[in-house]
């Protein structure tokens, strides 16, 4: 009784847990992304994004005051402040654990012990609220002394880093131009080749004429073709006849990239539509024309959400057409994914930046696949069942 047909299978439990674990690996880490945006650069390096809501302990390298903030008192120099409140400090909210004076032995001592260093020529002691009395008995260098706290933190977030990401730079160079002109390529990019793909499909799926069956075995050979092979040579056609690098270059050959893929998806859902619809439409006086565009184009929906989900989420993630077709000297059509690798070039490995830049770039892509997400298997499953 158990192989009746509509009786719920003994391993529906492991679907759904397969389900379960699909769905977090592609939560976890768009959470931690978003997380780790709003983190400091020390709290990233100390710490998990899942330890964000939780103190965490860090070592920070500070520097007392140097020759400008020492006082004579008798043969030493004196030099007090606050390491935790002082420039590049941790905070006064933090609780020091130890510090230490050697990147070799970073919690020698603990707070209330004064360190002698340099035979010791010079010493110094911290109390637990971050002062400290720093002696030496030759004229402290300009920097100061360089000292190691090692602190607990409290839960820290900020907007900075959306600040520099947004903000950083002055007019083409920061990264809200690069979101406009990202959105610049990627909305014409997606739309004309859905436009030309539908009626390319729909000549294939229920127009008869010769060299039908070439074409769609062409249109299928073309899909293993690598776009790298036709980068340099297309750059060279676009430069011949006058496009050059622009805006209309990177359409076209986004275009050309994407339609073999169109055509077959487009094409395999349309002939999978019932005939007799089509028929009794061409019986009653209908062209070609008005069955596309009232009945194929409207039954076909799912199929172009599906490929424009497709067509959206590698314009919008393309790095390497951009940097053919699109990159000039001036950066007035420089796209979000060339914007990340600029900051990341000037800035180092900061992951902070990291972190905020790729959520700022992962945004508007999520929100057009969830938005078009129930189309998606409709239109990848077109064709397959009659």
């Amino acid at each position: 009784m158990d192989n009746i047909a509509g009786s719920k299978s003994s391993l529906s439990w492991a679907v759904n847990v397969s389900v379960l674990a699909l769905v977090l690996l592609w939560l976890f880490p768009t959470v931690g992304l978003f997380v780790s945006s709003f983190r400091t650069a020390d709290q990233i390096s100390a710490s998990g994004w899942w330890k964000a809501l939780f103190p965490t302990e860090q070592t920070v390298q500070v520097r007392t005051g140097g020759r400008e903030a020492a006082v004579q008192d008798g043969d030493l120099f004196v030099v007090t402040g606050n390491l935790l409140t002082d420039e590049g400090g941790p905070g006064a909210d933090a609780e020091i654990v130890a510090f230490g004076v050697s990147s070799r032995a970073i919690g020698a001592y603990q707070v209330g012990e004064t360190a002698e260093f340099s035979d010791g020529e010079e010493t110094l002691a911290l109390a637990e609220d971050g002062s400290y009395r720093y002696t030496s008995v030759e004229e402290p260098g300009r920097r100061g002394q360089r000292v190691f706290l090692t602190a607990v933190t409290a839960p820290e977030f900020t907007t900075d880093n959306y600040r520099t990401i947004l903000f950083s730079g002055t007019g083409q160079d920061n990264m809200a131009n690069a979101f406009f002109n990202t959105l610049t390529v990627t909305i014409p990019a997606t739309i004309i080749p859905i436009v030309v793909a539908a009626f390319a499909a729909y000549a294939l799926a229920w127009m008869d004429f010769p060299g039908r069956a070439l074409l769609i075995a062409l249109v299928v050979a073309l899909l293993v073709v690598p776009l790298q092979l036709a980068l340099i040579p297309l750059l060279r056609l676009h430069l011949g006849i006058g496009i050059g690098k622009g805006y209309l270059g990177v359409w076209l050959a986004h275009t050309g990239f994407g339609l073999p893929l169109a055509i077959y998806l487009l094409r395999n859902y349309m002939v999978g539509l019932p005939r007799d619809i089509i028929e009794n439409a061409k019986v009653d006086g209908a062209t070609d024309f008005q069955i596309f565009t009232k009945i194929i184009l409207p039954l076909s929906f799912p199929a172009l959400a599906s490929f424009a989900i497709f067509q959206f989420l590698w314009t919008w993630n393309d790095l390497l057409v951009a940097k053919v077709f699109l990159i000039d000297a001036t950066g007035s059509t420089t796209v979000m994914t060339n914007q990340i690798v600029e900051l990341l070039g000037t800035r180092g490995g900061n992951w902070e930046i990291l972190a905020t830049a790729a959520f700022v770039s992962i945004a508007v892509p999520l929100v057009v696949f969830f938005a078009m997400q129930r189309y998606l298997v409709r239109g990848l499953l077109a064709g397959s069942v009659k």
